[in-house]
């Protein structure tokens, strides 16, 4: 979506991890439209950026789903709702206006909606860079990378890797299928990610399937006019440069709340107080779910997070439709756009 537009919506979703995805399909079974803004450049939250091929156990229905796989079916169940995404941009403002709010974003778009529902996690996300120069140029030329979009993008490449938790060695294992030659990098041998995992990429290092180089840290990006050719890194053997046409940084996830913080809220450090019943805040017209909803009794699950976006849907719908009475429908019964009987 372009910078610098308006968007008349219904309902303003902060946050497009898994909650707030399905928050799209719980507006939009009550004909409420929706706009999704996220700090991230995909939607699925931590699910994307920090455990995409982890298993998930606890989602009904699913005795094991990849969380990757999770949002890719969140997003296919939100999708015929038609959905506006604003990505790679964090909420800056939020004002009243008339009856509803106006957001604004980093990117300078602008978001007038009758409702807002912050399904932020514990704030905005956003990647721990490493500290070498030029940095800035690799990332602007598409050779740094602090999550995975595209799989196939890689495809046929020398890749670095660095980093020691499950999304490091989780796409070394997926990347290694496709990528010409992929060198893990890591400070200690000691890794925070699946026992089993870590044996076999360390035997995939002492077979030489991959350049197992631990431990090491990285000191520098090698290239020219931003086309990285090398990765520069440092260890007790000295430097040396591994090739590569891709870096990806997974040094985890830095999360703020950032302007949130400002609104008047009732927060308890990063999380907003919220009645149980409604899920809305002390602000009227403004709603929380997912991690950042805090109230007596509260679970830090995915599936309480879809019960309390659902909640703050339907208490959003009299501000919606203030003159529309909320008549309760199943799903099976009602369907969704698209679907046979709807």
């Amino acid at each position: 979506m372009s910078a610098s537009a308006t968007h008349i919506t219904d309902v303003a979703i902060i946050g497009a991890g898994p909650v707030g995805l399905f928050g799209v399909f719980a507006a939009g079974m009550l004909n409420m439209k929706t706009v999704v803004i996220d700090s991230l450049e995909v939607p699925g939250g931590q699910c994307t950026a920090l455990y995409p091929e982890k298993p998930v156990y606890d989602i009904p229905g699913h005795p094991a789903i990849e969380a990757q796989q999770l949002i890719v079916n969140l997003e296919k169940q939100a999708s015929p709702f038609n959905p506006v995404y604003l990505l790679d941009q964090q909420v800056m403002t939020l004002d009243k206006q008339g009856d509803g709010w106006r957001l604004t974003t980093s990117k300078n778009n602008t978001v007038e909606a009758k409702a807002v529902i912050i399904a932020a996690g514990v704030g905005a996300f956003g990647p721990n860079r490493p500290p070498v120069d030029q940095l800035d140029i690799y990332e602007q030329s598409g050779c740094v990378h602090y999550l995975v979009k595209k799989r196939e993008a890689f495809r046929g490449k020398k890749l670095v890797i660095a980093g020691g938790g499950d999304s490091a060695v989780d796409w070394l294992m997926s990347l290694k299928e496709i990528a010409e030659r992929v060198s893990i990098v890591h400070r200690r041998d000691g890794f925070r990610a699946a026992d089993a995992n870590v044996d076999k990429i360390r035997k995939w290092g002492q077979a030489g399937e991959i350049d197992y180089v631990i431990p090491y840290t990285v000191k520098a990006l090698h290239g020219a006019d931003g086309k990285l050719t090398g990765v520069e890194v440092d260890g007790k053997g000295g430097s040396r440069i591994l090739e590569a046409d891709h870096f990806l940084a997974f040094y985890g996830l830095s999360n703020k709340l950032g302007p949130i913080a400002e609104w008047g809220l009732d927060l308890d450090k990063k999380h907003i107080h919220v009645d149980p019943a409604t899920c809305a805040s002390n602000i009227p017209g403004i709603y929380a779910a997912g991690d950042i909803a805090l109230y007596p009794g509260k679970l830090h699950l995915i599936l309480a997070g879809f019960c309390e976006i659902e909640m703050a849907c339907h208490a959003a719908y009299k501000l919606v439709h203030p003159d529309v009475e909320l008549k309760f429908e199943y799903s099976s019964a009602k369907g969704v756009p698209g679907s046979p009987g709807a």
